[in-house]
């Protein structure tokens, strides 16, 4: 397929992500054995630009409608979730690039391949003439092994050895950014789901990062690039990504466990299409897999409509994302859930399209953006008007 190229109709990206649909489940047991992305799609999802979605077009990428980024994942996730995860995960952190300085900003994404990645937030750096310096590691690095460039997040050192503060008495977090060459790479990401992400450990020694390769990130204030796109803040943009990832998982586990009710019968029992509480059954997982898709996006939408209105998005728009991205991931286990039970014995053999799906999607409903506390903080803004936290910066 032919190369993206800066200003192509964002929405054609859904159409590869279609097209790639049978390379990567063709290759889905090997990324599940290796724990990586296999080179073959690894080079398919560059060539099709899969991995700038979110990129500033004028560094070459498409900066797309959130809703066209989550169908994008969507598509993905139904042929393999670690590969949509990557994407997803890697695409938001390209986000980063329009609080970067413009110079560093290119010579971080200019190529096609090249792609960042980063872990959660963790230790700080010390400031010193020209920069900061580190030595320190961090986990759960997603996608870092098709990454060319990290990420990193950290509070901040002065030189009387103070703690950088906000006006608003929180740390300072500086996302930095460095070559892959600059870190060591730690294989810790032996896990029951997701496996195929490599999401691992890396680290670094003495590491010196001039200062304008780094970026306030989430700061609306220090933003270079204008686009309505980056009125969102990365936290939310995963989110809005990772609900979607689960709901691909959701959809092809139902329609695998609907093309096996086509088809079993047991001996001395009906047929599964013809046993009405299997048919009742369907029909209510169907109806709460549409129900919560139809949510999800009409919530990306609507915080769509209002950053095109206003530049920026409410407290309420942004509490919606966060309730809306909590309760569709919780949705879409239930579903994967009952669409394991409902295939009985067969779902557990490796050959068959159930017992994978339900382990990634079980390792999905354990990450950050499915927290119960999410429910919490937004029963807490609706009964006292209060401003729901940030969120961790991943």
């Amino acid at each position: 397929m032919n190369k993206p190229v800066a200003g192509s109709i964002a929405s054609g990206l859904v159409e590869r992500a279609k097209a790639l649909a049978p390379l990567i489940t063709a290759e889905a047991d090997e990324i599940e054995q290796t724990r990586r992305l296999t080179p073959k799609v690894v080079s398919a999802l560059i060539e099709n630009g899969l991995y700038r979605s979110l990129l500033p077009k004028n560094i070459g990428g498409f900066e797309s409608p959130p809703m066209v980024f989550m169908e994008m994942l969507e598509e993905i996730a139904k042929a393999d979730a670690s590969t949509a995860w990557c994407v997803g995960q890697c695409s938001v952190v390209a986000m980063t690039a329009a609080y970067l300085d413009a110079d560093v900003a290119h010579q971080v994404f200019d190529k096609p391949d090249d792609i960042m990645a980063w872990g959660a937030i963790a230790h700080a750096v010390q400031a010193v003439p020209g920069g900061y310096t580190i030595s320190a590691r961090w986990d759960f690095a997603s996608g870092s092994r098709q990454a060319n460039w990290l990420g990193a997040h950290v509070q901040v050192l002065e030189a009387d050895g103070k703690t950088r503060m906000r006006p608003n008495g929180t740390p300072e977090i500086l996302t930095i950014v460095f070559p892959m060459s600059s870190a060591t790479m730690h294989d810790m990401w032996n896990v029951i789901g997701l496996c195929g992400t490599g999401t691992d450990s890396y680290s670094v020694e003495n590491l010196f990062v001039p200062e304008n390769f780094a970026a306030l990130r989430d700061d609306f204030s220090e933003l270079r690039e204008k686009g309505p796109l980056y009125g969102i803040t990365t936290y939310s943009m995963f989110g809005l990504g990772f609900g979607a990832v689960a709901l691909g998982v959701a959809r092809a586990t139902l329609d695998a466990a609907i093309d096996l009710a086509r088809k079993k019968h047991s001996v001395g029992i009906a047929a599964m299409k013809d046993n009405s509480a299997v048919q009742g059954l369907i029909g209510r997982t169907e109806a709460k897999l549409r129900a919560a898709r139809a949510y999800h996006f009409s919530t990306a939408s609507e915080a769509w409509q209002e950053i095109l209105s206003t530049g920026r998005l409410s407290e309420q728009c942004r509490a919606a994302i966060r309730l809306s991205a909590t309760y569709t991931i919780h949705q879409a286990a239930e579903i994967v859930d009952t669409a394991y039970h409902m295939a009985g014995a067969t779902a557990v053999f490796k050959s068959n399209p159930f017992e994978r799906r339900f382990r990634d999607m079980h390792a999905i409903a354990q990450q950050i953006q499915a927290r119960d506390n999410h429910f919490e903080d937004v029963g807490k803004m609706i009964l006292t008007n209060s401003v729901i936290p940030r969120g961790p910066t991943m």
